[in-house]
């Protein structure tokens, strides 16, 4: 994994300057701590900090092949047959990069069809003074763009672009009111006005400092339901899941997984241990707290029937309030899920064995596992709910004003979902696998990871997977109350020590626990904060701090806790000072 950033300028202006190119890639060492490199020619620039996984003595970027030049963070999985459908072409290098370079002087901006990965790519073509950026079509890998003085630029993480001085940090309002309603933000807009997201399978082609093309690959297949059999849809998914994992093992470094107590991690296991002659390093987060739904005890049992080697660790209340600060700072494009702070801990201690861990994210979304799909099955005479119809103030009287239109990004998601011949429960999880997944899910496990410069690899996304299990019938998605009803059968077969048919414990943070204890002291450093006195009334913040006992006070205290520590790293500019109290107390 790496991290790329660049400039576009137009004609007539100044020349990318060293300076800025060098904060660039300060910024987002942390992404490649392995080398760096850079080309620049005329107004255009481009960079790359390098994580090296594959071809680790060759591999170094720019990649160069005629008038083009390649910098990319991601994986090209399919890398290996590209090259063997390419028996005429010299590779330079053995790099799983060099191929979408040969692709795109041979296909221009179609190249990104052919790719089997994850990805964000950026390509210089000198001759036609023009750069192409593309991301893949999950949105696994994140790229942004943003119009600044004399052009364009684009880097990896929002944060690079404002750290190298290219914009001024100023909050767009209706994506803060996204954040506090829903936990993330939706489409391209970011929540930092003037930068946006190249959208998951997007295709950009940039020259003389501005967009001139637009060009999307789907993540889904489109249709309505197909007609299939559960035995022939079991065998179909095997073979798709095995094809998956095997490809994401593709790696010169060591790897591993991260292993919850839930049915997803347990199939990416179930199949390594099928792929590997070693035992697999398996990492699983428990948390020191009572009455903590603690998954270490079921995640143990997979484990031992996986023959893994099992490593576990622990997250205590002090861990949490000493490394909190620097766990929401690296949340530069927010999202407020409690769940990037066992991905951080976990990220930190696999750093010590491993620099790849494959996960379980997608899994839900893919097989329809959340109970929001289950509801939006039902016509509204039914019971059913639309997802997201009420957000986490809508409860809870602290804020100033009540956000409004703060759901406008994720109906019109929805509305772009609904195609033809999608069930209800087709459209609920597609629209979830374009904003949430994205937005959320894959923006933590990015973040997190690469604050400790460790890769993070999602097999349950990957077109072989979605074309297995998208178009499956409702029926074999849901059933008997349940979801993802097709991969507990799977892995009642092939790991029934995963239990996956018992009731779900499922899996929560006690981050409301702890901020009752704290409360009394959290509330007034909360409420002080400039971020949080512009949207709340200081006398309700301090009064939901010291009564956080119920679910949704203890989610909205969250809330305002992520958000005023995100706030003071990314408007104000303030690095942690500490704890998350000497941090909140700091000026």
């Amino acid at each position: 994994m790496c991290g790329i950033a660049g400039l576009v300028l137009a004609p007539g202006g100044v020349s990318p300057q060293p300076a800025t190119l060098a904060t660039l890639a300060r910024a987002l060492a942390h992404r490649g701590p392995d080398g760096s490199g850079h080309a620049s020619v005329g107004r255009t620039a481009m960079l790359q900090t390098r994580l090296a996984i594959i071809d680790l003595t060759t591999g170094d970027q720019p990649l160069f092949a005629g008038s083009a030049a390649l910098v990319a963070n991601g994986e090209i999985y399919n890398y290996r047959e590209l090259r063997a459908a390419m028996p005429e072409q010299r590779f330079a290098s053995n790099s799983d990069c060099e191929p979408p370079l040969q692709l795109w002087l041979r296909h221009g901006a179609g190249y990104a069809g052919h790719l089997r990965g994850m990805y964000a790519i950026a390509i210089h073509d000198r001759a036609a003074r023009s750069v192409t950026l593309s991301r893949d079509p999950f949105g696994i890998k994140p790229l942004y763009v943003a119009p600044v003085e004399g052009g364009l630029a684009f880097a990896s993480e929002p944060s690079a672009l404002l750290a190298a001085g290219l914009l001024k940090p100023r909050l767009r309002t209706a994506a803060r009111d996204e954040l506090l309603q829903m936990q993330f933000t939706t489409g391209a807009e970011t929540i930092f006005q003037g930068i946006e997201r190249v959208l998951p399978g997007e295709t950009l082609v940039c020259a003389e400092g501005r967009i001139i093309e637009r060009r999307r690959i789907a993540a889904l297949p489109d249709g309505g339901p197909e007609e299939i059999g559960e035995d022939a849809a079991l065998a179909r998914l095997d073979a798709a899941l095995t094809e998956s994992v095997d490809l994401h093992q593709r790696s010169d470094v060591p790897y591993g997984m991260f292993l919850s107590g839930g049915i997803d991690s347990a199939c990416i296991l179930t199949l390594m241990a099928r792929l590997n002659s070693q035992p697999v390093l398996a990492y699983t987060a428990g948390f020191a707290a009572p009455g903590a739904a603690d998954e270490r005890t079921a995640a143990a049992e997979v484990a031992r029937a996986a023959g893994a080697r099992h490593e576990i660790v622990e997250i205590t209340e002090a861990m949490v309030w000493q490394h909190l600060p620097e766990i929401v700072a690296c949340m530069d494009d927010p999202a407020a899920d409690y769940a990037i702070i066992p991905s951080w801990f976990l990220a930190r201690r696999a750093r010590q064995d491993v620099k790849v861990v494959l996960s379980g994210e997608g899994g839900d979304e893919m097989f329809a596992g959340y109970g929001r799909y289950r509801s939006a099955m039902r016509p509204w005479w039914q019971g059913g709910r639309v997802m997201r119809g009420r957000g986490s103030f809508d409860r809870v009287d602290v804020l100033r004003t009540r956000p409004a239109g703060w759901r406008d990004g994720i109906a019109a998601a929805e509305a772009r979902a609904a195609t033809q011949g999608r069930t209800r429960l087709a459209v609920a999880q597609a629209t979830d696998i374009a904003d949430w997944l994205a937005h959320d899910l894959l923006l933590k496990l990015d973040r997190c990871l690469m604050a400790h410069s460790v890769e993070g690899r999602t097999p349950f996304l990957d077109p072989g997977v979605a074309a297995a299990a998208f178009r499956l019938p409702d029926a074999l998605k849901v059933r008997e109350g349940r979801g993802k009803w097709l991969l507990r059968k799977w892995l009642e077969r092939h790991c029934p020590a995963a239990r996956p048919f018992a009731p779900k414990q499922g899996f929560t943070v006690p981050i409301g626990t702890w901020i009752a204890a704290a409360g009394a002291r959290l509330g007034p450093l909360v409420a002080a904060q400039p971020g949080i006195a512009e949207i709340a009334e200081p006398g309700r913040v301090t009064a939901l701090f010291r009564a956080c006992t119920g679910r949704h006070e203890g989610f909205a205290a969250w809330t305002l806790l992520f958000y005023a520590l995100w706030h003071r790293a990314h408007m104000q500019g303030l690095a942690p000072a500490g704890d998350v109290f000497e941090t909140l107390s700091a000026g």
